[in-house]
This record gives C-alpha cells, structure tokens and sequence, in this order.
C-alpha cells in the first residue's frame, strides 16, 4: 500500500502540485462501483489528515456502502479554471476503524465521532493533466515506477 506521505517522499514537488488542486476547491467527484458493477458518481469533500489523503461520508450513504463493499476508487479534484491543472487519483479507499484516529478526525472536521464514516486512501496511481505552451504535459505517478510524462498537441 502506498499512503500520502509516501507519494510526498517520493515524489514531493508532484505531490505538492497535486495537493495544491485539491485544497483549490472544497467539492471533488469520486467514482465508486455499485454492487452490480456499473459506475456510480458522487460529489465529495478530501482532507489531509496525519500524513494520508481523507475522505468523509454521513453515515449509510451509498457511496460509503459501495466502498465499504468493494473499496476500488477513483477521485477527480474539482478542476475549476483548470489553472492549477487537472487531477485523479486512482486506488482504495479503505474505511477507518481505529478510535482514536476516528476522535482525531471528528474534532479536525468538527463532526461528533459516530456520525460519519472515514476513509483512508491507498494510491495506485496519479496522474496531473496540465497545458504547458500550445501542448497539454499529462504526468503519471505509480507507486515505485517514478512519474511518466506525455506530451500532447
């Protein structure tokens, strides 16, 4: 498994360009599966929280359900203007179980503990979709393959 912090070791200066989209907007889109397959799309909130990228849910909504039934993931920051680029993350999103890692959260979030569900993010792979000049520079990241760059006109 590989965490946030241990994307932000090894790769810091993507990892900032990649939190940067992020914390650009409050509301992101995850795509989940259904428990017959098809995709589901859902709007989302993401945290930063002791060194991992976070997620939230209220409790009992679909997209907790799907996730806690099959945890396979994708997540797109809200891309706005796009001047910070575009960015998904692939992976798993794993629910969070442990108490004090769930109290720690609630008073960060400021929600009782008990009212929502969390979830940690395993990361698999990353990619940032940005325009550099008249050509669009699309970075992939995989855990322990380094970053890929393409180049597109």
């Amino acid at each position: 498994m590989t965490d946030w912090q241990q994307f932000e070791t090894e790769v810091p200066e993507f990892a900032a360009a990649v939190r940067k989209c992020f914390e650009a907007h409050l509301h992101h889109v995850l795509a989940t599966l259904r428990g017959d397959g098809s995709p589901r799309v859902s709007g989302t909130e993401v945290q930063f929280h002791s060194g991992n990228l976070t997620m939230g849910s209220m409790p009992r909504a679909l997209k907790a359900l799907d996730l806690r039934r099959d945890p396979r993931a994708a997540l797109h920051a809200h891309p706005g203007e796009m001047t910070e680029g575009d960015v998904k993350v692939a992976g798993r999103a794993i629910e969070v179980s442990e108490d004090e890692e769930l109290r720690a959260y609630a008073a960060e979030i400021q929600h009782e503990p008990g009212t929502f569900h969390m979830f940690r993010w395993e990361l698999h792979e990353i990619t940032h979709t940005s325009v550099a000049g008249d050509q669009l520079l699309i970075r992939t990241w995989r855990p322990g393959a380094g970053i890929t760059d393409h180049h597109r006109s």
